[in-house]
């Protein structure tokens, strides 16, 4: 093992430790399998007062060896229609783009990946992403269209994924 494979799996042993002993609103972490700290899984609860609310949603967290140095990526394994979220589950903010400037701009570095970052502040950032989504450069196209042209039908999509969730 690495220095770096080292630092980042105490790091991530760390912080799963901290989670298990002060559980935070709003959502759960654990290993995917017990024998791999770089792979966890998460249960996501619908934020209070969005279209998200009472939905239960399973997102896995990958983390680089270069943990904190390089985001994790994140992925909803539940259905969800979001504005952020590629059709493959893949979440698209801006903490968890690779440090440095935004070559197109859209992003200053201060908004990007952080070695501070924990697998807390992922969570609530894409729990606050689900209140309030970005479609300024979305990830889904069809859903931030249908957000800012067709309120009902995304509504409906959204409950779907709700209801789908609940049967998972």
């Amino acid at each position: 093992m690495s220095d770096s494979q080292s630092q980042s799996s105490l790091l991530l042993r760390r912080q799963l430790k901290e989670l298990s002993r002060n559980p935070v609103q709003g959502f759960s972490a654990g290993l995917a399998d017990d024998s791999n700290i770089y792979e966890w899984e998460l249960m996501i609860m619908g934020p209070e007062g969005t279209l998200y609310e009472g939905g239960f949603f399973k997102a896995k967290l990958i983390f680089p060896k270069e943990y904190p140095l390089l985001p994790p990526k994140m992925t909803f394994v539940s259905d969800i229609w979001h504005p952020n979220v590629y059709a493959n589950g893949d979440v698209c903010i801006s903490i968890l783009h690779a440090p440095g400037e935004d070559k197109y701009g859209y992003e200053s570095a201060s908004e990007r990946w952080l070695p501070i970052h924990t697998v807390e502040t992922i969570v609530l950032s894409v729990i606050s992403m689900l209140s309030s989504p970005n479609d300024e450069s979305p990830a889904n196209i069809e859903a931030a269209k249908e957000w800012r042209e067709d309120e009902k039908a995304f509504k409906k999509r959204v409950q779907r994924c709700v209801r789908r969730s609940l049967e998972d």
